[in-house]
């Protein structure tokens, strides 16, 4: 495979694992702003650092909603936007069409222009569904690249994006949780600190999952430790880095070889096996 090839399939990846994350804060955002007391936190501000959308805002006042989605949905300047991410995403797959399916490309390819079409105040009045529609567009890539692509070298580049990308956003929330939304003292273990850990389980799609493993003890500790290393979650950190270990394995036993990334994945994994 051409590296150029092998980039593009690893930015797509990227890309649209991205524009997903992204969907899941500003919906862990939305539920934070309902919560008791949170007028006096600045939820939006915390959700736009996790996305690394912050160098592009005001940090002398409390950020609104509709800045919150003109930074995180609209805008065609932070490369984290969900309008950014679906462009580029595009732009790969177009780079490398014929890598991919004729579904994979539909997916891509129908409707990319509506973000940049969508007026702030519309987006903000009907964000519940403006953040669907982009799920659901991201699901249906998943999809049909799980359907139809061939388990080549492709595929796996195109993972390998995927994984890298989830395990970052995880390692984002968990680090907005402890150093921007960590409430007063005297309110720690409190009921507000508890909606904000539910909230993270919430944009991880782990409510479900959790409660399977931990019955209804909703303790930040055990939250962190099943979004870190439970290697059964398909969110989870542990889960990820093992997948990328996986394709990194099936690349190396395809081109004959091994190199640094080999090792770093495989000192990760044995990392988190070990804590």
């Amino acid at each position: 495979m051409l590296s150029r090839t092998a980039e593009n399939l690893y930015w797509l990846g990227r890309y649209i694992e991205r524009a997903e994350c992204t969907v899941r804060l500003m919906e862990m955002g939305r539920r934070m702003t309902l919560l008791p007391g949170s007028g006096s936190q600045d939820e939006w501000r915390s959700v736009v650092q996790a996305a690394n959308g912050a160098p592009s805002v005001n940090t002398q006042e409390r950020m609104s909603e509709i800045e919150a989605v003109r930074t995180l949905l609209l805008s065609p300047d932070n490369p984290s936007s969900i309008r950014s991410c679906l462009t580029n995403a595009r732009a790969n797959g177009r780079a490398v069409r014929t890598a991919l399916t004729q579904e994979m490309w539909e997916v891509l390819n129908e409707g990319w222009r509506h973000l940049e079409l969508m007026d702030e105040k519309v987006a903000c009045r009907d964000l519940p569904q403006v953040l669907e529609w982009v799920e659901t567009r991201t699901a249906a890539l998943r999809g049909t690249s799980e359907s139809g692509m061939l388990r080549n070298d492709g595929y796996d580049f195109l993972r390998l994006g995927g994984y890298l990308e989830r395990a970052d956003m995880v390692l984002r929330l968990l680090d907005v949780k402890y150093y921007v939304l960590l409430p007063e003292t005297e309110v720690v273990g409190g009921g507000r600190d508890h909606h904000q850990w539910r909230s993270i389980l919430h944009a991880t799609s782990a409510v479900r999952a959790y409660h399977h493993v931990y019955r209804g003890d909703y303790s930040p500790w055990k939250i962190a430790d099943f979004l870190i290393l439970y290697p059964d979650f398909p969110r989870s950190l542990a889960y990820s880095f093992m997948q990328v270990r996986d394709h990194l394995d099936r690349l190396g036993r395809r081109y004959g070889g091994s190199h640094i990334c080999h090792r770093s994945a495989n000192d990760m994994v044995s990392r988190l096996c070990d804590l």
